[in-house]
Order: structure tokens, then sequence, then C-alpha cells
């Protein structure tokens, strides 16, 4: 079982759209389920204790979505190429029966949830809305996939 956790709705129509297209395509490879955790209001956040706060509450409702036993790849961390995403995917479901991806809120991950994690990966170093972030995130998983099944999808 793959999950995404991911901070906030979806409420753009065309990425809803490109989401659904993924794990459509996921579902040939996985069980996979996407989970969307409330966000908190942070427009007007400008004293550390009050980022410090919006991080904590985002870290508690997705830590609360995790067990033990789930293999947890936090978005915040190192950048690998796709061949080597590709390999880390196949090495994790051979060893874990649950890899859940999480992205952080826009303030970006507490101490707690950088601890909890198992991997940290980074898509790159621009930066990227949340929203085009998950579908950039389903994409690689499926061309972990499609890699690791020998599919002409990558090149």
């Amino acid at each position: 079982m793959i999950k995404l956790i991911a901070i906030g709705k979806n409420k753009d129509k065309a990425l809803q759209s490109l989401e659904k297209e993924y794990m459509k395509r996921l579902s040939a490879f996985c069980k996979f389920s996407e989970i969307e955790v409330k966000d908190e209001a942070n427009e007007h956040v400008s004293r550390e204790a009050e980022v410090l706060l919006v991080k904590e509450k985002e870290e508690n409702r997705v830590l609360e979505k995790l067990s033990d036993q789930d293999f947890v790849v936090l978005l915040h961390g190192k950048m690998i190429d796709s061949e080597t995403f590709a390999k880390n995917l196949d090495t994790w479901q051979m060893k874990h029966s649950n890899i859940v991806f999480v992205i952080a809120g826009s303030l970006g991950p507490s101490e707690k949830l950088v601890s909890r994690a198992n991997y940290r990966w980074k898509l790159s170093d621009l930066t990227f809305t949340h929203l085009m972030t998950r579908v950039l995130m389903l994409e690689q998983i499926y061309r972990g996939f499609m890699i690791n099944n020998g599919r002409n999808y990558h090149k």
C-alpha cells in the first residue's frame, strides 16, 4: 500500500484531474490512497512562535494518520534522479507493507515530522506550489514503477 498525505485540500479542478489520472495509472502497480489533512491559515504568521504553532498543529494531523509500521518518505531532503528513486521504491516495497509519502505544509515540516521520516526526498531546488507538488510526486512514483517494470515511459 502506498499513501500520500498532503496538508491542505486540492480545490483546483485541473490539478485534481491530473492527480486522478496518475492515481488511476498507479492502480496497475499498487494499492494507493491519498489523504488530505487540514492546513492552518498562516498568511499573517510573522513571529517564530506562531510558525512553530502552525507547524505543530499540522504535524499532529499528519502523525495521527501514521502507524508505527509505516515507512515514511518526507518531501524535504535529498535530491535524487528518477532511476535512484525507482531503486529506492523497489527496496522500500520489498521491506515494508506501507509506504507513506508526506508533503508538509507551506511553512515546511516540524522537527518532529522530520525525525519521524525514514527517508527525506527532494524533488527539485525549485519552489513549486503544494498542489503542483502533489502531481509531480505522483508522476515520479508512477515513473518509478514504470522504470522498475521495464516499461517504455522513462525516456
